[in-house]
């Protein structure tokens, strides 16, 4: 079940995320500038793009809970109604968190290494499979930068307080998640948005 709740919030993160590589494509073959010199404001096309692949990540999300019903991890139909938004939330976090590290990157294979340098160290610094509570201090300062890690305890926090199984995992508190992912989806889509407009401009 630990396992599950984190693999579910670090897919659908990631799959929003690495989605925004299409933003790529378009700059490599000139379509954004075209999208970009269009009455629309920029942070309404940006949203737009987030949201769509946040809408793609959700049959991954299906899939993910169908298997953890196979292999015997409860879900209520409530908790799953429950974290249906959350989850939708999260995808939207990563796309904002996937156009910030692509706001500068001209070409697909360099977003490919990029994504898979700023991925991999985030699977075990969020606590995808392994708790983090507890860390030793220089590990606990980087899992507290880590956006990753805010999505998958959340989804978390949400999933153990309606279903009952057991005793739970050490989770921060959900309002310190919500505070802390408000901020850096802010943050990520002003500056994600900003540095790929300027860059756009200056090609």
């Amino acid at each position: 079940t630990f396992i599950f709740t984190g693999v579910l919030a670090q897919s659908v993160w990631q799959s929003a995320a690495l989605g925004l590589i299409s933003l790529v494509a378009d700059r490599e073959n000139d379509f954004s500038q075209e999208i970009f010199v269009s009455p629309a404001s920029r942070y309404a096309i940006v949203v737009g793009k987030i949201l769509g692949e946040s809408l793609v990540a959700l049959p991954q999300a299906v899939a993910l809970v169908a298997v953890g019903l196979l292999l015997g991890v409860p879900m209520s139909p409530l908790t799953l109604l429950a974290l249906l938004p959350i989850v939708l939330a999260m995808a939207i976090f990563g796309g904002a968190f996937g156009l910030l590290v692509l706001s500068t990157i001209s070409t697909q294979r360099a977003a490919s290494q990029v994504f898979a340098f700023v991925m991999l160290p985030q699977f075990f610094l969020a606590g995808v499979f392994n708790p983090v509570h507890g860390l030793p201090l220089y590990l606990g300062i980087l899992s507290a930068i880590t956006p990753l890690r805010y999505a998958v305890d959340l989804i978390r926090n949400a999933y153990y307080a309606i279903q009952p199984v057991g005793p739970q995992p050490p989770m921060d508190p959900p309002g310190l998640d919500l505070a802390v992912i408000g901020v850096a989806f802010v943050a990520f889509l002003a500056v994600g948005t900003t540095l790929f407009v300027r860059s756009e401009r200056n090609r």
